[in-house]
């Protein structure tokens, strides 16, 4: 395929060009002065004074290499250089001038002619480089007059470059034709010969009479509250916002220098900022050291993999038991796991012997828990299973990781976990309890005279958040699914909230837990609102141009069984204490005591293993008091009217 090129002018046409307007102007100087009487003109030798403008030209073009730059894309840059050489030239001229007054008594460069020389010919060689330029853009103009129309929200340097960018590449498919300031004091000026908008609903109508259909908005410019508002706006004009990657990606050429656009998405809309954490002690804890993170194919388990990868730790263990996933996941970490060693390791957290056999071999020295089963409805119809899984695998875990003298255990738990009314809850609360009642015998243990164990004993670590945004069976991919499929949306219940974050801010709340945490802690994040899963619904509709109960039906399903209409990040018996980040605290539970709670666990895992409803969820119940079935068949087992 043969690639279109674009004509450029040749540098030594240029440079002939502007050495010939450098003569010309001194020959109209000279014209302008005199008041074009040939009398007064005569004395003068304008051959010999020609060819010293011509001469100081070209030598000062070569220097400052004026004729290199790109007629059509000439910039301040290239004014200022060309301005520069008709300064220098116009003193070398005077000097010449006054050296010619030692030999002769004519000053052939007056200070008058200088002057005036200054001027036209500054003017003339802009003059031309302007007038192609327009040109170009007239004639770019006329050619992306069927390309989309677009505006910009910002008026500041990114705004300007994004512009620019867009205007200099031919391959473009939209054009800027208005800019959008959040200071309606803007309103009604204009930047570079294009309009400016305020961001308030009447300045944006009339971005829909300008026949604007497309709003850029840079990545690194806007709040998540000030782009809800102005997504919504948006979508009511039928304008179609996207954002755009950060400068500073495409100048170091991460993406061939070319602007990239992206659509918004619904994880954009968060009704809060963005948490970052950005704590060096981190990667004092992490680098070189054997890591091993369970669940490492899930959502959760897999972004906590590719963070580690960053701190450079010395191997990380991979396990899981879902053989495709984890093979997925190791070919997309063989690029990127630097000196990082990669392990692969195929195992269920409930199979004592291939865990033993895992720390036998990599003896790891951090261990990130995130294997769980986390569905509700499913859960609640198989408690046995979500008895096993998340409670009998963290014991193990957790007990081997004390043999084997790890330093921190880290699991991942879910604000579900919190007066549980359902039996995925319950059970993450439950290995909660045993964690944290463990960490704190432990700790007794090692305090008193004699310690059972040479080094300290392990720290375990938890950590709390709300739902995840596009994890594996998240409400946002399944309404993603509707969509395709031409709805309708279903949602439980008109009223049902969640709290929700992305991937990578439940990740980095994982990792920061487990390098500021002592042990015994529940780590919580400062979640902001709740938002309404029907909320979220109607928005994801607008979003591809059609309209709620109109275009795209939303169905109301009831409640499931087990299924909160809000959730809570803290129990009401529960406070909490500042960390050193005003978005993430720390839980203060009540304690438990660890032989109680052991054999308590035991009990459950036993009637769990023979697979008996009832008993299992009723040992729930006790070990987790307030754990209150909801719109489930285990209600019966509150009320009193079983007996087991």
């Amino acid at each position: 395929m043969v690639r279109k090129t674009s004509w450029i002018t040749p540098s030594w046409l240029i440079l002939l060009l502007d050495l010939g307007c450098s003569v010309l102007a001194v020959n109209l100087a000279f014209l302008l002065r005199l008041n074009f009487d040939m009398k007064d003109i005569a004395p003068y030798p304008i051959a010999q004074i020609s060819l010293w403008v011509l001469g100081v030209n070209l030598l000062l073009s070569l220097s400052l290499r004026t004729y290199r730059g790109i007629v059509r894309h000439t910039g301040m840059a290239d004014i200022g250089r060309i301005a520069g050489m008709n300064v220098l030239c116009s003193a070398v001229l005077f000097t010449i001038g006054y050296a010619y007054t030692q030999y002769a008594d004519l000053n052939i460069f007056p200070l008058s002619i200088i002057l005036i020389y200054f001027f036209i010919s500054a003017f003339a060689l802009l003059s031309y480089r302007l007038l192609v330029k327009w040109t170009f853009r007239y004639y770019s103009l006329l050619r992306s007059s069927n390309k989309e129309r677009a505006a910009v929200f910002y008026t500041g340097h990114t705004g300007l470059m994004l512009r620019k960018a867009i205007s200099d590449d031919p391959a473009a498919e939209i054009r800027v034709v208005a800019f959008i300031a959040d200071a309606a004091a803007h309103a009604g000026k204009s930047l570079e010969g294009l309009p400016i908008y305020s961001a308030d609903t009447n300045q944006l109508y009339r971005l829909v009479q300008a026949k604007v259909n497309v709003l850029l908005i840079p990545e690194d410019h806007i709040q998540p509250e000030r782009l809800n508002e102005l997504v919504d706006t948006c979508i009511s004009l039928n304008i179609k916002v996207q954002k755009v990657v950060p400068v500073s990606q495409w100048v170091d050429g991460a993406v061939n220098n070319s602007v990239q656009l992206k659509d918004i998405n619904i994880e954009d809309l968060l009704e809060r900022a963005e948490i970052k954490i950005r704590n060096p002690r981190i990667s004092e804890e992490l680098k070189g050291k054997n890591i091993l993170v369970t669940g490492a194919a899930g959502s959760i388990g897999s972004e906590i993999v590719r963070q580690l990868v960053k701190y450079e730790p010395g191997l990380i263990v991979l396990c899981d038991k879902a053989e495709s996933p984890l093979h997925e996941l190791e070919l997309e970490l063989a690029e990127k796991s630097g000196r990082a060693q990669i392990i692969p390791f195929i195992g269920n957290v409930c199979d004592h012997t291939r865990m033993q056999q895992l720390f036998d071999i990599y003896a790891p020295a951090i261990v990130y828990h995130a294997a769980a089963y986390k569905h509700v409805p499913m859960m609640e119809k198989n408690p046995s299973i979500a008895v096993m899984n998340n409670v009998l695998g963290t014991k193990i875990m957790a007990e081997l990781s004390v043999e084997y003298h790890v330093e921190k255990f880290v699991m991942v738990s879910t604000d579900k976990a919190v007066n549980p009314t359902n039996v995925m809850g319950a059970s993450k609360r439950i290995a909660e309890i045993f964690s944290q009642s463990f960490n704190n015998y432990l700790n007794e243990q090692y305090q008193r005279p004699g310690p059972v164990y040479g080094t300290p004993p392990t720290r375990f670590i938890t950590t709390r958040f709300g739902n995840v945004l596009g994890s594996n069976g998240s409400v946002i991919p399944r309404f993603k699914q509707q969509l395709e499929k031409g709805g309708p949306l279903t949602v439980t219940h008109p009223d049902i909230t969640r709290y929700f974050m992305t991937i990578p801010e439940a990740c980095q709340l994982v990792l920061e837990a487990g390098s500021m945490g002592q042990g015994g802690e529940i780590f919580v994040f400062d979640m902001g609102k709740p938002m309404k899963i029907a909320d979220l619904a109607r928005k994801m509709i607008r979003m591809t141009g059609k309209e709620p109960g109109k275009d795209i039906q939303i169905v109301y399903t009831g409640l499931r069984p087990g299924e909160k209409l809000y959730e809570e990040l803290l129990n009401n018996a529960e406070n909490t204490m500042a960390t050193y980040h005003e978005k993430i605290m720390i839980a203060k539970v009540r304690t438990y005591n660890f032989t109680l709670v052991n054999e308590q666990v035991e009990d459950l895992i036993e009637a769990a293993s023979k697979h008996y409803l009832m008993p299992t969820v009723a040992q729930m119940k006790k070990l987790v008091p307030e754990f209150i079935s909801r719109n489930s068949a285990y209600e019966e087992l509150d009320k009193g009217t079983i007996t087991m």
